[in-house]
């Protein structure tokens, strides 16, 4: 039997069929009698053992070639599926055969480097400097496997509950947050542009205006949400915020549902719902590197996210959070008051402290919210909702849409914004305008949050932060 990943091999009875293991080596380790060489594929967690011996006529022709095999060695092995007395395990391979199909030195040969992930510890800020060898590590093989599931689980989630798939643009003219941290894509020549000392004439630029990266494709899927009824978004995004903190990345994957006629509590209880469903697959489908991340990276995740799962999820006011907060005997760093934006320890007291679950908190003032959400008759907050989960804070973050034309356009003018640099968007407002909803949640913060990664440069395969651009 061959083309059988390393997974499923593992799942074959021990009935002695012969397999073939491809992969890279992980270990190997020499007795009087038998070498032992542990293969991982990456396919799951666990490596397949296997095992030569010495004794074997076949095996003895194999000696040069098991010399030769490093950590790191790509090869393909053939032998016997047979019981495995080892713990941990219940087959491995009686091996009869030996082909390294990549060499990993483990000195300095040559030009040639010594292989970087010889067997030992590594540190994650070292790891990051090989990026593109540390999927090969079990914490990174483990974040890639999760990371996967998830996209695929996202996807399930949607198209379950009826949510057409939109593909938003990566480049635009409108900054969907109002905030401006934006990057420029231009075809200009800017250097020579600085040297003859020239204002950018835009109109001359590829789009014939100014352009940028996309920070949200919420506008846009707001459009086909009022002709679709419920749709979703999933793909990059890019802030050019001048911040280099373990929370923040200038890339990342974004998820934006919208769904017409959904009001602020149907909004809430999409949110709560998927979470849920995000965290049963995590637990379900991932298991085994699940019990890696609670065993070597955060202990207690595992409980976290069957805590959260068996939760029904707290509703309280962005008004009676920040009451809670002023009467509690505890220093924060930033002092709470209403108008503030909470930060990540206030929510946490609120997750961990108050409530020990997971919180939604709704109504918060405009003058901290974007323009487009929806008004409350009080003039002075804004249909917003934010999930607070423990061990994190916010999560996700969502609110009714403005669906009143006249109140849009004042909430534009109250901010400076550019209205005629919305006038598509409005006309969602002018033409059988509707109630709609929707929330976004930054796809490597789920994963983060699963996974118990303190660093959120470690749960996307090749970071972009300030500075960093490798790779």
């Amino acid at each position: 039997m061959t083309n059988l990943l390393i997974k499923e091999i593992l799942a074959l009875p021990p009935t002695s069929q012969d397999v073939t293991v491809r992969g890279w080596v992980r270990t190997k380790r020499e007795t009087k009698n038998l070498v032992f060489i542990e293969v991982n594929d990456g396919s799951g967690f666990n490596g397949i053992q296997c095992t030569f011996d010495r004794g074997n006529t076949l095996v003895d022709a194999l000696l040069a070639a098991l010399a030769a095999v490093s950590t790191g060695s790509s090869v393909e092995i053939r032998g016997a599926l047979v019981p495995s007395p080892a713990s941990g395990q219940k087959v491995e391979v009686a091996a009869s055969a030996l082909r390294i199909i990549g060499d990993a030195p483990a000195e300095t040969t040559g030009d040639i480097p010594a292989y970087p992930l010889q067997k030992k510890r590594h540190s994650l800020e070292f790891l990051r400097e090989i990026a593109h060898l540390r999927p090969r590590t079990n914490t990174f093989g483990a974040v890639a496997r999760v990371r996967s599931r998830l996209g695929f689980a996202v996807h399930q989630f949607f198209q379950e509950r009826g949510f057409q798939y939109l593909t938003t643009p990566l480049i635009t003219a409108n900054d969907a947050e109002g905030a401006g941290a934006m990057f420029q894509v231009t075809t200009l020549d800017l250097a020579a542009l600085a040297a003859s000392g020239k204002a950018p004439d835009y109109s001359r630029d590829f789009f014939g205006k100014r352009a940028f990266l996309t920070v949200s494709g919420q506008l846009e899927a707001e459009t086909y949400a009022l002709a679709l009824t419920r749709v979703y978004t999933f793909g990059p995004t890019f802030r050019a915020e001048n911040s280099n903190t373990t929370r923040h990345l200038a890339e990342f994957w974004m998820i934006e549902p919208e769904a017409a006629f959904a009001h602020l509590e149907d909004n809430m209880a999409l949110a709560e719902d998927f979470l849920k469903y995000l965290f049963n697959v995590a637990l379900r489908d991932c298991a085994a590197d699940l019990a890696f991340f609670d065993a070597h990276v955060e202990k207690g995740i595992i409980d976290t996210l069957k805590s959260v799962i068996d939760s029904k999820f707290v509703h309280m006011t962005y008004t009676d959070a920040v009451a809670e907060l002023e009467k509690a005997a505890v220093g924060f760093e930033f002092k709470p008051y209403w108008g503030c934006d909470l930060q990540s320890e206030h929510e946490r007291f609120l997750t961990e402290k108050l409530i020990k679950g997971p919180v939604i908190l709704t109504d918060y003032p405009k003058e901290i919210k974007a323009f487009y959400m929806k008004m409350n008759d009080d003039d002075k907050t804004v249909r917003a909702m934010d999930v607070l989960v423990p061990r994190l804070g916010e999560i996700i973050g969502g609110s009714e849409r403005e669906d009143n034309l006249a109140r849009l356009e004042r909430r534009l003018r109250e901010l400076g914004l550019d209205a005629s640099s919305y006038g598509w968007y409005l006309d969602l407002r002018r033409y059988g305008t509707a109630p709609h909803s929707g929330f976004g949640m930054g796809f490597e913060r789920l994963v983060q949050y699963v996974t118990g990664m303190a660093n959120i440069r470690d749960v996307i395969p090749y970071p972009r932060a300030v500075g960093q651009a490798e790779f």
